[in-house]
């Protein structure tokens, strides 16, 4: 079977899909899709996923989570009510982590990996994998956000992901967990603006076809009229994914579930895998 990036997935993360039973109706379908994407990935039989989380927010380095295993609490800080403590538990890959840290370090782009036995996974890791995961199979290395990085800085390490991946010999699904607009407001079952609306829907359609130049030449005007989360960081980051498995096979996007309001942000799963 072929090695590299074998599938790459924009998943949302909203804390109220948290407990799932807890939920509120309009969050359902959103619940549903990333079940169904879930499905989908594990067919796959990856070997890994990277998770990139618009919430594990770093300023100056990157950080790959290498632990051996991913064991805690998560709380969402930001609304502990919606998340007070759930607990979990996940394979890490450290090789994977260490690969990863050497490899963009090289490049004059620092990024450590994180072995702190002290460390608690944030919401936007948790949400994802509690839904595309629930049997915990899958090791999992977890990226930061970096507020000191660029656009082109992201695109760069997504690339380098993909590059690490066929290195290693891996099969590795990398998930952007993250919003689409995300200009949010007070309101859980709030749209995003009309206006907004209408760009998340052409970033979807771009996705079900996806050109990942035409994608990273958007993200600009995206990041700024539709208020991406994290600046259109970790977007950055999947694009750059998508432009190395481009290289040399056609992709073909399948989004899973409906587009999703949430507080002002809109928010769909769209999985990417080769034809």
């Amino acid at each position: 079977m072929a090695d590299g990036i074998i599938a790459a997935a924009v998943i949302p993360h909203v804390p109220r899909i948290g407990i799932e039973e807890r939920a509120p109706e309009f969050a359902k379908g959103m619940i549903a899709g990333i079940k169904e994407a879930g499905e989908s990935i594990r067919a796959l039989k990856p070997d890994a996923i990277v998770l990139m989380s618009a919430h594990w927010v770093s300023t100056f380095a990157w950080y790959a989570t290498g632990q051996s295993v991913h064991k805690g609490i998560c709380v969402a800080e930001e609304a502990p009510d919606l998340i007070p403590g759930s607990p979990y538990e996940y394979k890490g890959k450290p090789e994977l982590a260490e690969a990863l840290a050497e490899k963009v370090s090289a490049q004059d782009i620092p990024m450590l990996v994180n072995t702190s036995p002290n460390y608690n996974w944030d919401y936007a890791s948790y949400v994802p994998m509690h839904y595309l995961d629930p049997d915990a199979e899958i090791p999992v290395v977890t990226l930061s956000t970096v507020i000191c990085s660029s656009l082109d800085e992201c695109h760069d390490v997504g690339q380098m992901v993909a590059d690490v991946a066929k290195e290693t010999g891996l099969r590795v699904v990398f998930i952007a967990s993250c919003a689409l607009s995300h200009a949010v407001v007070r309101g859980p079952e709030l749209w995003p603006t009309p206006e907004r609306q209408e760009m998340d829907h052409k970033i979807i359609e771009m996705l079900k076809t996806p050109d990942a130049d035409a994608l990273y030449t958007y993200l600009p005007t995206f990041a700024k009229e539709a208020v991406a989360e994290m600046g259109g960081r970790v977007l950055g980051a999947y694009f750059g994914v998508l432009k190395h498995m481009q290289k040399d096979q056609k992709l073909a996007g399948t989004q899973f579930g409906p587009y999703a309001q949430s507080s002002g942000s809109g928010n769909a799963s769209i999985c990417i895998t080769p034809q």
